[in-house]
């Protein structure tokens, strides 16, 4: 008897079985356990998943123009001049035209990739997304991921699989519970297409408890504060274990996760870097017209790196070509942002400020080293620390929150698992200490959830 659990991530997947004695992971990726939750669709509608889907994105969208055109969304008539009424021969001069909308359609968009689905499982209003004209539920976005980790998991077991625990983060949707309900059910009907018959669904932040209590042996009973700390989720649960035997008692959470983190550094870093707040200085009808450059209609689509090639195109990238002209340092700027723009280098820049926050989780001082485009910024933790302010302090009231809905406080934990890659943070290590000095232990950051959905499968542990 094996039990298989899925740990579907906003960003990253991982999956994992279990034999009743030793936890083994499932590697969905050539050389790697860890799999990107991503999915790309080409015009044809052939599916890439995974690295390869990331890897296609770049690839194809690297120095490619964008035009927009207009879509035809009605025809007008017009008439031009009346038939003759004495002549039955006679008809009427009617001119006909299209009727354009804004122009919004990506004629040359090679592929559509797909990230943070998961996020969109919950929303009622969103039934189907437009992919090159063709209307895709949400749960067919879902569904090729789902299904490529059921086959590498029964190339690695040599079975069939039957059943699976499948982790969700405490809120998919905030506190609306239909909202919730939806989600579940959609992600329920997309593992029925991938093959998943029966589909067990346990909290991510318990899975990660059974882990931890599964490798470690030291304490024969006690209260355990677990905080799953991931790329788009924050997760929390008070369990009390007795040996084998155990109770959940609370659990709590907030859509606040390591993405956010990465685009508040983009922000604070990066954006000064590439012309925000820059002055925009051109000559219109011989004056001389003066105003702070536009730099919010370039916002979103840097901060989300799937959707920045939208910018390559003439009304974007002439605005920056102007402040260039400019020279000096604010032409250096900007010709920054044309090269980003231009090569598709946003996934490749938020991947350095992903490297560069892990270094600080063990450094008070690095670089924000972007060679792409000619950047090396000091980055220290106590930069850091001050754009997490506000983050800091969410944390602290989802902790009051989780400890109340358990009748705890500080001094009934025994353990504090940190887990997630998120929870490496020099600031989040830092808070749980304080709060439960000689208590916090790190528990296999990436792979806890998979393992321990494994655990509750072999098990038959319910929620």
């Amino acid at each position: 008897m094996k039990g298989v659990g899925i740990d579907i991530g906003t960003y990253n997947s991982a999956a994992a079985w279990f034999d009743g004695e030793q936890v083994r992971l499932v590697q969905l990726e050539k050389e790697e356990s860890i799999m990107p939750t991503a999915t790309h669709l080409d015009r044809e509608l052939k599916t890439q998943t995974g690295q390869a889907a990331v890897d296609q994105y770049i690839d194809e969208n690297r120095d490619r123009i964008v035009e927009l055109t207009p879509e035809v969304i009605a025809k007008s008539s017009m008439l031009m001049e009346e038939g003759n009424a004495e002549d039955p021969f006679s008809t009427p001069e009617v001119a006909t035209a299209n009727v354009y909308g804004q122009p919004w359609v990506d004629r040359g968009l090679p592929g559509r990739l797909f990230r943070g689905v998961k996020r969109l499982l919950g929303n009622p209003e969103l039934r189907r997304l437009l992919v090159f004209n063709h209307p895709f539920r949400v749960v067919a976005l879902v569904t090729p991921v789902l299904l490529r980790i059921r086959q590498s998991i029964e190339a690695l077991t040599d079975s069939k699989l039957e059943q699976v625990h499948f982790g969700h983060p405490v809120l998919f949707e905030g506190r609306d519970q239909h909202r919730n309900d939806l989600a579940f059910s959609r992600l329920k009907e997309a593992g029925g297409y991938a093959g998943l018959q029966e589909m067990h669904f346990y909290p991510e932040p318990v899975a990660a408890t059974l882990s931890y209590l599964h490798d470690e042996e030291a304490l024969p009973e006690g209260t355990v504060l677990t905080l799953d700390f991931g790329g788009g989720t924050l997760d929390l649960s008070v369990v009390r274990f007795n040996g084998t035997e155990f109770e959940v008692l609370s659990t709590s959470g907030l859509s606040l996760g390591g993405d956010h983190i990465d685009q508040l550094i983009f922000r604070e870093l990066l954006f000064p870097q590439l012309g925000k707040g820059e002055i925009w200085r051109r000559v219109k009808d011989g004056r001389l017209i003066e105003n702070e450059f536009p730099f919010e209609e370039f916002e979103d689509k840097l901060l989300n790196w799937a959707v920045t090639y939208i910018l390559n195109q003439n009304e974007y990238r002439s605005k920056v070509a102007d402040c260039i002209r400019q020279g000096g340092e604010m032409g250096e700027k900007f010709s920054r942002l044309d090269d980003l723009i231009t090569h598709n280098y946003s996934y490749l820049v938020f991947q350095s400020i992903k490297d560069a926050k892990a270094r600080l989780s063990s450094v008070n001082e690095t670089l924000l080293d972007i060679p792409e485009l000619d950047l090396s910024i000091p980055f220290s933790r106590t930069q850091f620390e001050g754009m997490m302010g506000g983050m800091l302090t969410q944390i602290d009231g989802v902790l009051d929150e989780v400890l109340a809905a358990a009748a705890c406080v500080e001094e009934d934990i025994d353990v504090v698992i940190r887990t997630g890659g998120s929870s490496q943070i020099a600031a989040v290590k830092r808070r749980l200490e304080a709060r439960f000095p000689g208590k916090v232990t790190e528990h296999d950051p990436f792979t806890s959830v998979a393992a321990g959905l494994a655990i509750a499968s072999y098990y038959g542990y319910e929620f």
